[in-house]
């Protein structure tokens, strides 16, 4: 019993540790973006998150003056135009909400003219979604766990945010299908309608034709 449970336990250990290297490759962890704003103009960034998803945003200008930073003016926006936040004259800036419905999510950034001489303005962005999002160091002295216990409780909401996601493109899934089959049906009855018209209209043309060569006696 006690060979079994050291032959078993660096197996554990060793499945642990290679989900621990593949939940990285399967969940977006947040990434950081650069963004080069023009004088004029705006620049977006979005993402497309399904709903009940937790999402945190960090904005920075990078400029080699710190004396004089320039302003921006960012505001994000839901699948359906809802204004999500929304801010003017600022050098940094923080965001967070939960999703409320599935589709694409966009935040866009644009520079105050007066405030950099004409010149392209940096901004670095930390967009966080889902797992990424968690602030794990408050959950582990709020719940009191450290060390193997809290790679744990990663790779379990990393397990659940997997389980959601492909919930999410199973549905995304199922609806592309029903939509397939109303274009192909529709599609279809379209072909039968033209093919009716074209037989019908062929039938009245050589009625036509016949009634009119027996008026003019050609037949």
């Amino acid at each position: 019993m006690t060979d079994k449970v050291r032959r078993g336990f660096p197996t554990e250990l060793l499945l642990s540790a290679l989900l621990l290297c593949l939940v990285p490759v399967m969940i977006p962890v947040g990434e950081a973006v650069w963004l080069e704003v023009p004088p004029t103009g705006t620049k977006c960034v979005s993402e497309e998150i399904q709903s009940n998803v937790v999402v945190l945003g960090d904005y920075l200008i990078i400029s080699e003056d710190h004396n004089v930073l320039p302003t921006i003016s960012v505001k994000v926006t839901s699948p359906y135009g809802n204004r999500l936040h929304h801010m003017e004259n600022v050098t940094h800036g923080q965001f967070a909400f939960t999703t409320q419905e599935s589709g694409n999510y966009m935040a866009c950034f644009w520079a105050d003219a007066k405030s950099h001489g004409n010149q392209n303005v940096s901004i670095n962005i930390d967009w966080k979604t889902g797992i990424a999002a968690k602030d794990w160091d408050s959950i582990a002295k709020k719940e009191k766990i450290e060390g193997v216990e809290l790679e744990i409780r990663k790779l379990e909401g990393a397990v659940e945010a997997i389980h959601e996601n492909l919930l999410y493109l199973r549905g995304r899934e199922a609806e592309m299908r029903t939509v397939n089959e109303k274009t192909n049906s529709r599609v279809a009855w379209y072909s039968i309608m033209s093919l009716g018209i074209c037989i019908v209209v062929s039938g009245l043309q050589v009625v036509y034709l016949k009634h009119y060569f027996e008026k003019k006696k050609l037949i």
